[in-house]
């Protein structure tokens, strides 16, 4: 049986990720969706649990498809699991240059695990869990962009939107 993991905070996890997962799905035997328990570069809008229902109440029915969580390095979470593969979605350059590094940073650990990039599908290819969020934060329909149960929480988490305009970062 040949395992890939596919880790991320999923913050909340896309159509985009759905997508990846999905695909994944279909070329290896199992695939682990790892939920990073408390991500060090970015705060979560959800709490773990959220995230982890999410996921589950999207992938249900993907007989082949688990949900974890760690805390660890990727490269031990993929150890964990005996994972032959890490499974990464690209949606754009700057997803490469990123991906690229860690990839490297991961080989170094861990030669033994590959990394396998699926590109994201053209209608998905622009969605991301920051846009989202900012999006819902507006007061935006997002109901196209994430799983039905995350649309439904951002509604609630920001009813009436905020007022004014998205700012560019460093205005």
């Amino acid at each position: 049986m040949i395992t890939a993991i596919a880790p991320g905070s999923y913050d909340p996890v896309t159509n985009g990720h759905i997508d990846v997962i999905t695909r994944a799905a279909g070329i290896f035997d199992r695939v682990v969706v790892g939920v990073v328990g408390s991500p060090t570069h970015k705060t979560p809008t959800f709490s773990l649990d959220e995230r982890v229902a999410f996921l589950k109440e999207a992938l249900a029915g993907r007989e082949n498809v688990e949900v974890d969580v760690f805390s660890e390095l990727v490269v031990e979470f993929a150890r964990k699991w005996k994972a032959k593969a890490i499974v990464k979605g690209l949606r754009v350059i700057s997803d490469f240059e990123w991906e690229f590094q860690m990839n490297q940073l991961n080989r170094t650990l861990a030669p033994e695990v590959e990394t396998v990039y699926v590109m994201a599908s053209p209608q998905v290819s622009f969605v991301s869990s920051s846009g989202v969020k900012e999006i819902a934060a507006f007061g935006g329909d997002v109901s196209a962009l994430v799983p039905a149960p995350v649309a439904r929480r951002l509604a609630e988490l920001f009813p009436d939107g905020r007022p004014g305009t998205p700012e560019r970062p460093g205005e």
